[in-house]
């Protein structure tokens, strides 16, 4: 009997902390034959745990009843395909849906539903019907459909879960929740879903509020809809800000029935995962609306967590700080309990529509692995690991292939492991970025990224984004305004800058207090909070930040004075306390090229050319100097025991400026390095027993030479290292090693055994140090010995391991 909780932002399998790294295998798309091999392939990558969504559409039949067993198909049979997983020492995360995506038609919902009920298929803006097959949610008659298929499917999972004896560690409710209707800015609008919002915003605001912010009487059902579905202009930014707040409640409730019904039918003591979408088109960018729509469906409640869907192909220098900014804003929004979870991470080689258009490095997954698991990601499921066929459905449908999918016959011709059962090259790089990380797994498992002194604001609100009436032209300026500021600065700099200048930081979610009202990150409000602002920021998150100013903390803030709430009021606390004022803004075009210039700590070698500048006036130093008029657009203001240095302009990423910014404000990275071109990234992990991990990656296309200081003191004595063009490193700093302490080693760490130490050459000359009264004994290199120290040095040419033992 396994015991599966979440604590302490870790997954604990009987009170252990284990880091799970899954792939995902749909036994539905395989023949039962090909079931062994798959999971054995899966092992050899090192992963020890099958992931599989489970399609409703499938198992239905259409008497109405389900075949989970295999009893009219081979390839309906989940309990075998657990059961098989569990007998190949795998653990498994099952996905039940009801919606599951995987190129499902219906996205995985059975056609009866529609069929019976179509009136679920909702409406949205002027009432026209949505371009996609999704569902009223907390419609009833979804709801109780939903829960007969959990009637069916949950009981044979409840029997399989680990604290009874078999594989099942998680199960993840529904699939990327909201999505569809995001994608396709279509809000679900039904009657019913009307008359819910309304009493919605009576109970917030009141009746007359309510109808005052909405522009109808919420007592007036054909009023109101008609005014949801067809927003009064002047009214339109408050109906959208209540709009997107709703639905943040709506998918809540959704997830608590679905969660209840699973209950019902046995499944109990192990997690609940939320997938988050977001990603797209190799950027991150727009990954914070999943989180925006879905936070209010996870954040505090126990034994439940969210997990990432990460789709980001090649990571380079233009998107890598998009995957590091999703994690720390995933877990800004998580309790001190919800630990950070990749359900689905892009695997593949890119090729989703076999046309050759695109073919990803078999490296990037080696990148992005390391990365995450550097944030503190305990589980890494690989999307989609195997491919397989498409079975035809059970009763055909007309549609041109009368198959489960939309893919054709084949499906996941893009995963490591082809239909066929053929390796990829992207499976190599999967093996050995995750043996790499099974050499680790329990400092990674155990252990928690060590940051800067500083945490980059999230504002979930500059997200609430995703829906805008056509029509609406105050709609469309707000979110193209966001859209250009929010998050991680105009044109992606302010993260870019602060990742790629060596910094490691967490994110700090400036919306939500914790109880005791501290904002929600661990530990309480940083001293120093870096944040990308807009025109639009929220009144009570303006006020925020003046109470950490007034308080003694600092701010960098990049971007546009704030001047307005959402919901288009205007809002100036913030700039009333700073004592500033807009006044002018100068855009860059064809034929205008604004430029500025620095001044003090400021100053540079040469001016340069921005997209934009919004001139200032106002109290303190100035800093960035606009060229054409010689007004300020960047200054370092004091207010009460805080200090703000204010860059409103999209300044270049010119990483010793943006250093210099965060030193005047006190920040001193713990660890630096004198590489004399960019792309390399720092951060460290540590366990609760303060054994560490360095981990470098390099995300440029070249290689890199450099020395690196630790909190000043050099590491490796001053050796210099090289790390390959896009290539990572995990050093070990203080890992004991029986009656030893591995104090550094430019080598990996393979293996641990008691007193023996397996490491994994990285050098062209390699070292370790070992502190120990011990002997110390190496199957290759050279060890020395002085004051209590025993040093290796060691040549690997052939890159295989080095095996240490210690006595």
């Amino acid at each position: 009997m396994t015991e599966v909780l979440l604590r302490d932002r870790r997954i604990l399998v009987d009170g252990r902390p284990e880091l799970l790294l899954a792939g995902e295998v749909h036994y539905f798309r395989l023949a039962r034959a090909d079931w062994a091999d798959r999971l054995d392939q899966l092992r050899d990558c090192g992963g020890d745990t099958v992931a599989t969504y489970v399609p409703w559409l499938w198992h239905e039949l259409p008497d109405g009843s389900a075949d989970l067993t295999g009893r009219t198909h081979e390839q309906r049979d989940l309990a075998g395909f657990l059961d098989l997983a569990h007998q190949h020492g795998l653990r498994a995360v099952v996905r039940p849906g009801p919606f599951i995506m995987a190129e499902v038609k219906n996205e995985g919902i059975p056609y009866r539903v529609y069929d019976e009920h179509p009136h679920l298929l909702p409406i949205t803006w002027d009432g026209a019907p949505i371009s996609t097959r999704t569902i009223d949610y907390l419609a009833p008659e979804f709801l109780a459909a939903a829960d007969g298929w959990y009637a069916q499917v949950m009981p044979l999972v409840a029997e399989r879960l680990a604290p009874r004896g078999g594989p099942v560690v998680a199960v993840q409710l529904d699939n990327e929740i909201g999505m569809l209707s995001w994608v396709t800015n279509s809000p679900d609008l039904t009657d019913g879903l009307c008359s819910d919002f309304a009493r919605w915003a009576v109970e917030r605001y009141g009746k007359d509020t309510a109808a005052t912010r909405i522009g109808a009487d919420p007592a007036d059902p054909a009023a109101w809809s008609a005014t949801l579905r067809t927003p009064v202009e002047e009214r339109s930014l408050a109906l959208h800000d209540d709009l997107g707040r709703y639905m943040r409640d709506r998918y809540r409730r959704y997830v608590t029935a679905l969660r209840t019904s699973a209950e019902r039918y046995g499944v109990t003591g192990v997690p609940f995962l939320v997938n988050v979408h977001g990603t797209g088109g190799g950027r991150g960018r727009t990954f914070p609306i999943g989180i925006s729509q879905l936070m209010e469906s996870y954040r505090g409640q126990p034994q439940l967590t969210s997990g990432s869907d990460y789709y980001l192909g090649d990571l380079t220098v233009t998107n890598v700080a998009d995957l590091y900014v999703s994690n720390a804003f995933l877990a800004a929004t998580h309790d001190g309990d919800q630990p950070l979870t990749c359900l689905e991470f892009e695997a593949g080689n890119g090729d989703y529509g076999e046309d050759l258009s695109t073919l990803y490095p078999p490296e990037a997954i080696d990148l992005k692995t390391r990365l995450c698991v550097a944030q503190g990601n305990r589980l890494l499921n690989l999307y989609l690991f195997a491919g397989g066929h498409n079975p035809p459905l059970a009763e055909p449908v007309s549609d041109g292939n009368d198959r489960i999918a939309f893919t054709g016959e084949r499906h996941g011709f893009a995963a490591p492991v082809s239909p066929e059962g053929h390796l990829n090259p992207t499976y190599p790089a999967a093996r050995r970025a995750l043996h790499a990380v099974r050499g680790v797994a329990d400092l990674l498992a155990d252990g928690d990224e060590e940051h800067d002194g500083f945490a980059l604001g999230f504002v979930p609100d500059h997200y609430l984004t995703e829906y805008h009436h056509p029509a609406s032209s105050n709609r469309a300026e707000q979110v193209a305004e966001l859209e250009r500021f929010r998050g991680m600065g105009a044109r992606d700099v302010l993260a870019r800058a602060l990742l790629l200048a060596g910094y490691s930081f967490p994110a700090v979610d400036l919306q939500t207090r914790a109880p005791g009202g501290a904002a929600q990150v661990p530990g309480g409000m940083p001293p120093v909070v870096v944040l990308a602002t807009a025109p639009t920021l929220g009144s009570h998150v303006q006020q925020r930040l003046v109470d950490h100013l007034r308080a003694g903390g600092r701010l960098l803030l990049h971007g546009p004075l704030p001047t307005r709430d959402h919901d288009g009021t205007p809002c100036t606390l913030l700039a009333d306390a700073l004592g500033l004022r807009a006044d002018g803004w100068l855009e860059g075009g064809p034929h205008y090229f604004p430029s500025v210039v620095g001044r003090g700590w400021a100053a540079g070698p040469a001016e340069v050319r921005v997209g934009y500048a919004q001139l200032l006036t106002g109290p303190g130093e100035r800093l960035l100097i606009e060229v054409g008029s010689g007004r300020a657009c960047g200054v370092e203001v004091t207010v009460g025991a805080g200090r703000v240095v204010m860059i409103a302009t999209d300044y270049p990423c010119h990483l010793d400026f943006w250093r210099a910014a965060l030193d005047r404000l006190g920040v001193r990275p713990r660890l630096r390095h004198d590489a004399s071109e960019p792309g390399l990234l720092l951060t460290t992990t540590v366990d609760r027993s303060g054994q560490r991990l360095l981990h470098l990656v390099n995300v440029a296309p070249s290689a890199i030479e450099f020395g690196l200081w630790h909190r000043d003191e050099p590491v490796l004595s001053g050796r210099r290292l090289r790390i390959g063009a896009r290539a990572g490193l995990m050093l070990p700093a203080g890992i004991r090693v029986g009656p030893a302490t591995l104090l550094e080693s430019s080598c990996e760490l393979v293996a641990r055994n008691g007193s023996e130490v397996l490491l994994r050459p990285t050098q062209a000359e390699d070292v370790a140090v070992f502190a120990t009264d011990r002997p110390v004994h190496a199957d290759r290199g050279e060890v020395t010995v002085a004051d209590g120290r025993a040093t290796l040095t060691a040549r690997a040419p052939d890159g295989e391991p080095i095996r240490v033992s210690i006595g």
